[in-house]
């Protein structure tokens, strides 16, 4: 009922005061970094799954694969359900699920109850993922505070990505592998609790019903996607149990857009991939993910296939490149005020850049001040100065009733860059190696991988300065 048609009511009880936003915002951000922590997390502790549950190799690629797909494939849907139903219901959904997911996967007895758990798990967090932008994004102003939080957001789920190695080694080495799923319980429950108590409810969809072709099309279509991406490291591009969900998934979101084209109220109005700051940010998100996701991922295989270090030696190794991409996320707000989004982004995607050509030239015999630290924290400062401004302009330019679709489409458009690039660069480092396991060799393909995604950066580069809006989020105020 509208205030207009509502009678007054004297005897009403007062209003709940509204939650401080420093408390909205540190709510969403840790909802945040337990869905990207949970990307990166297991894979330090798949050695110790394999003896636990007795899983072959390809069974441990599901580990993984389980729930990256099911999180990039729902992810849209997840985002345009919290502006339909409400962003606390689906935070509070998401993450209840997420939770009970983890409970039950670090329970597993059988490598099925895993896997399962772990498709469960991908899907609260589609659901949860979208929400953390879009309360953070309700609960303050456009403008250079809304900037400062974005910037928190960022940081706080690029540490998470970054803290996934190390958390993952000190809890097995300490633990088991369980509890790399069953810290998620007491954690997820605490943000639970404080959630219900402390979020307010907000929505903008208007009466309007979800779109249910569209979501059952984008969400198959995503996953489809996703399926045949994680096949080529296993199969190769030209297998055929690669190229035909490629090529479905392609289809799939093809009449995706067709539908949407012609539906009274899309999934995704196909005006907000005309707004110039929506569409070229997440290009630039999906470009910059590419590379960026890889980076951990190739730095842990070099430090410990190549340099010899414990998967606790790994984690520890990449502290400092954690610490830099939060003082690159939260100096961002600051340079974006003084030189704008595009400029800042532009710089973050330079800096990382440098930080890859450095690592390139990595060898069998590198020592860790110049062969990991020096330029991951140059890769990782340059990811937080970036990731800032680029989340803060693809949600400028929409109105509130799309925030969380917005959101959903950054979180996509992110998640499934890293997916495709991690896929491409490791199907490059294998060629690279050819089957040689000598640390010499190993290194020459990760050198590789390194020296493509200085290639990827400087094309993300130029995109970004040419397509970037001039002027955006945080610039002013």
């Amino acid at each position: 009922m509208t205030p207009m048609l509502e009678a007054p009511d004297t005897t009403r009880a007062p209003a709940r005061t509204a939650p401080p936003v420093w408390l909205v915002v540190a709510l969403a951000c840790a909802g945040q970094f337990l869905v990207v922590l949970d990307i990166s997390v297991v894979n330090v502790a798949l050695p110790s799954v394999r003896g636990g549950l007795a899983l072959d190799e390809q069974g441990l690629q599901w580990v993984v694969n389980a729930y990256s797909i099911a999180f990039a494939g729902f992810m849209l849907l997840g985002g345009r359900a919290g502006d339909l139903y409400g962003r606390k219901r689906m935070f509070l959904v998401g993450l209840g699920l997420f939770t009970l997911a983890s409970l039950a996967g670090g329970l597993a007895q059988e490598g099925w109850q895993l896997l399962v758990a772990r498709a469960v798990q991908g899907l609260g967090a589609a659901v949860l993922a979208p929400s953390t932008l879009t309360l953070v994004t309700s609960a303050v102003p456009e403008g250079a505070a809304r900037a400062r939080a974005i910037a928190t957001w960022t940081a706080v789920g690029a540490g998470g990505g970054a803290a996934g190695g190390f958390v993952g080694g000190v809890l097995v080495e300490a633990l088991s592998w369980r509890w790399v799923l069953l810290i998620n319980v007491p954690v997820g429950a605490v943000v639970l609790a404080a959630a219900a108590r402390w979020i307010s409810e907000s929505r903008a969809g208007d009466g309007r019903r979800l779109d249910l072709p569209g979501a059952i099309l984008v969400t198959a279509g995503l996953a489809t996607l996703a399926y045949g991406v994680s096949q080529t490291e296993a199969a190769g591009w030209t297998a055929a149990s690669t190229v035909v969900p490629l090529c479905a998934g392609l289809a799939l979101v093809a009449l995706f857009l067709l539908a949407e084209a012609r539906a009274k109220a899309p999934l995704m109005p196909l005006g907000l991939l005309k707004l110039r700051s929506v569409a070229s940010a997440n290009v630039a998100m999906f470009l910059s993910g590419s590379a960026m996701f890889c980076m951990w991922f190739f730095m842990t295989l070099y430090a410990q296939n190549v340099l010899g270090y414990t998967p606790l030696d790994a984690g520890l190794a990449l502290v400092p490149s954690s610490l830099a991409v939060i003082v690159g996320s939260k100096a961002a707000p600051r340079l974006m005020r003084a030189t704008g989004a595009r400029a800042v982004a532009v710089l973050g995607t330079l800096v990382a850049l440098a930080g890859f050509a450095w690592q390139s030239t990595m060898t069998a015999d590198g020592d860790y001040l110049t062969a990991i630290m020096i330029p991951g924290v140059l890769m990782m400062l340059g990811a937080g100065l970036a990731g800032t401004p680029l989340a803060s302009l693809a949600t400028s330019g929409a109105a509130p009733e799309e925030a969380g679709l917005v959101s959903g489409l950054v979180n996509t458009s992110r998640t499934m860059g890293g997916s495709l690039g991690l896929a491409v660069m490791a199907t490059i480092a294998a060629a690279r190696t050819d089957g040689r396991g000598t640390p010499e060799a190993l290194t020459e393909g990760y050198a590789l991988v390194f020296a493509t995604g200085t290639a990827v950066l400087a094309v993300g580069a130029v995109l970004m300065w040419a397509w970037l809006p001039r002027t955006g989020a945080g610039e002013k105020g």
